[in-house]
């Protein structure tokens, strides 16, 4: 009797906890990826942002990449499109594709079908859409405030990306993007694309980094080897 009694409530917490429960939106937030042949795609969605980015690794080739604010009502994404490099009539337009969510992510989008894999789920310090808010020249804090021309830089709690855009016009003057660490104080960057330079993709850069009242420090060197400080903010801090 007390063996049947434990079988039923081993029986029950399965239930309780491998059901999926229906009527509730998951949790579309995180890092994801997917891959045709040496193309890879991947969608990082971070405080309702999303970008999607598309790059030949192997051959360190930068292809696309676009993306804005959205929302989900559990089927459908919806993203007010800020940016795309390869379109920017695009901007200012809506983009809408369908989301279903399970063991993996399924996307319908322009028509095509993805199964993506997950990266992480928005877990670190850095998580979050930033926003460069001032510069270090020769001594002196220069204030950058927010206009439609921003650098926003997009972390997950694995990928990074910045973008350099323009919200209203369409123009796009830069990105690159691909994985990173921060330990220590130390924010470090691994360069998978770069559309200013493909030679970059490959590369490694590290930088003293530390948050304080909500401002991200960033120094060190750019990718051009020149020295940095500068002050981000979130976007919608």
């Amino acid at each position: 009797m007390i063996l049947k009694k434990r079988l039923f409530t081993l029986w029950c917490l399965s239930i309780i906890f491998f059901t999926p429960i229906y009527g509730q939106n998951p949790s579309i937030e995180g890092a994801w990826r997917f891959q045709e042949g040496t193309i890879q795609h991947t969608l990082v969605m971070v405080d309702h942002y999303l970008v999607y980015s598309t790059f030949d690794l192997d051959h360190k080739q930068f292809i696309n990449t676009w993306g804005g604010p959205y929302t989900f009502d559990g089927k459908q994404v919806k993203i007010d499109i800020q940016f795309n490099a390869e379109q920017p009539k695009e901007v200012q337009q809506q983009r809408t594709f369908t989301i279903a969510m399970g063991k993996a992510l399924v996307t319908a989008i322009s028509g095509k079908k993805a199964t993506w894999n997950n990266l992480d789920h928005n877990q670190g310090p850095l998580v979050g859409v930033w926003r460069i808010s001032g510069r270090k020249v020769d001594d002196k804090f220069n204030d950058m405030p927010l206009g439609d021309r921003r650098t926003l830089k997009i972390l997950s709690g694995t990928r990074f990306q910045w973008v350099a855009i323009n919200i209203k016009t369409g123009e796009f003057s830069g990105t690159g993007g691909g994985t990173y660490t921060f330990s220590n104080n130390t924010y470090t960057e691994n360069i998978e694309f770069f559309s200013r330079d493909n030679k970059r993709v490959g590369t490694q850069l590290s930088f003293e980094g530390k948050v304080e009242n909500g401002q991200w420090h960033h120094s060190g060197l750019s990718s051009k080897g020149d020295p940095i400080y500068e002050i981000w903010i979130k976007l919608n801090g």
